[in-house]
């Protein structure tokens, strides 16, 4: 459990670092999902739209950052999540999800703490940018 007394504006959450994205793995979140577009499963499809090849579903990314969120505090202290998608994650980006601590508050007697939130690929690119607001006592 985080406790107050060790979250302060700029601490940082320990990144997840995570492996490459397989065809496999776009191919499990999609059954997990219901996502079965296949332009993130269809080599041929994702050709046809102007692609090199296919490339994850946006929901992976915010499943990922919702990963790094539960690594650092129990799910039930989440109180807010929202991202926004920045851009594709091809098949094969090593993504790296990152979090900082933009404010810390009570309020109606809890514990907040906000937190920006961002998942880049190995190469620099933001494919995801958000918020996440958490109860930290």
């Amino acid at each position: 459990m985080i406790e107050l007394a060790t979250v302060a504006v700029g601490t940082e959450l320990p990144a997840l670092t995570l492996p490459p994205i397989s065809r496999t793995t776009l191919a499990l979140f999609a059954g997990a999902s219901g996502d079965h577009n296949p332009i993130h499963l269809d080599i041929d499809v994702a050709k046809s739209a102007g692609l090199d090849d296919v490339f994850a579903q946006g929901m992976l990314s915010m499943a990922y950052l919702g990963r790094l969120l539960t690594n650092w505090v129990p799910q039930e202290r989440i109180r807010s999540f929202e991202v926004r998608f920045a851009a594709i994650t091809p098949v094969h980006a090593a993504p790296t999800c990152r979090g900082r601590v933009t404010a810390v508050e009570v309020v109606d007697g809890e514990s907040l703490a906000t937190l920006e939130l961002a998942v880049v690929l190995d190469d620099g690119t933001l494919t995801l940018s958000g918020h996440a607001v958490v109860a930290i006592d």
